[in-house]
């Protein structure tokens, strides 16, 4: 059940949005995420949550090209954090003085590594399916967070009549032609947390779609930060204008002009 239930701090109340997928998949709902209000920001707990799902579960098969571990700094890591986490990899880097390549730990400005050498790799061990980058794919799929969550909540459901579920394919709702070669990621336990949190499905589904979400938009919180600095002084100007208009210019568009014809002199 996705609706209607109760994630961390998020609350599953939803209303449903429709998509434009097959009449086979069902409509995918709208929640309200912490993060999507005006003056709101991105939950950092979440996205260190949703860090260590990436880590642990979805980089086994998916890749994320443009984040660098430095990326992570002053959001879900400290640079000591970070460092270390960077050192646990290794990266192919050369050529050195005799023009050979070498493997050395990985530091901040590395991205995150590739599970695959290539494409063909990836497709071999998978079916001949291309476990698709997720740095952007809040952006490249419809609804973004609200699809991720509903997709990785949405399998378990039995296929109805007239589906069949080929080998090697999981049924999903959720997901364009409701059938995906992705098995079911995510079960109960599969992730400790640092702080506790109980790692249900949907709570740890929850997570990996803030993090994603926040991959797509690194920037998020400080574009909401500089618009609302920029608003400031706007609104101050505008205060400001209308009170001098009010009191300096009232006198001069409420006058009126006449004219007096001069008195008679004597003599005339």
């Amino acid at each position: 059940m996705v609706g209607g239930m109760w994630v961390g701090a998020l609350s599953l109340t939803s209303r449903v949005v429709r998509n434009s997928g097959s009449e086979e998949n069902l409509p995918w709902p709208h929640y309200p995420w912490t993060h999507t209000g005006i003056f709101q920001s991105f939950d950092t707990a979440a996205i260190r949550r949703g860090f260590e799902v990436y880590r642990q579960v979805c980089s086994t098969c998916h890749s994320l090209d443009y984040i660098h571990y430095r990326n992570l700094v002053g959001v879900s890591h400290t640079k000591e954090q970070a460092v270390a986490l960077a050192g646990t990899i290794e990266v192919d880097d050369g050529p050195d003085d005799k023009g050979e390549m070498f493997k050395r730990p990985g530091i901040l400005t590395d991205h995150m590594p590739k599970p695959y050498p290539n494409d063909n790799f990836a497709r071999s061990a998978n079916n001949g399916a291309l476990p698709p980058d997720l740095s952007l794919i809040t952006k490249a799929r419809p609804a973004g967070v609200d699809y991720l969550f509903s997709l990785l909540t949405g399998y378990g459901r039995d296929a109805p009549a007239g589906i069949k579920v080929r080998d090697g394919m999981s049924y999903n709702p959720y997901f364009p032609g409701a059938l995906i070669s992705m098995p079911p990621p995510l079960v109960d336990g599969q992730v400790d947390y640092e702080d506790g949190t109980p790692s249900t499905v949907s709570q740890m589904a929850k997570d990996v779609a803030v993090f994603l979400n926040w991959c797509a938009e690194p920037d998020h919180d400080e574009r909401k930060r500089l618009g609302f600095k920029s608003l400031l002084p706007l609104i101050a100007m505008t205060c400001f204008a209308g009170y001098y208009k009010k009191n300096k210019w009232n006198v001069l568009k409420n006058r009126r002009v006449g004219w007096v014809a001069p008195a008679k002199t004597a003599g005339h």
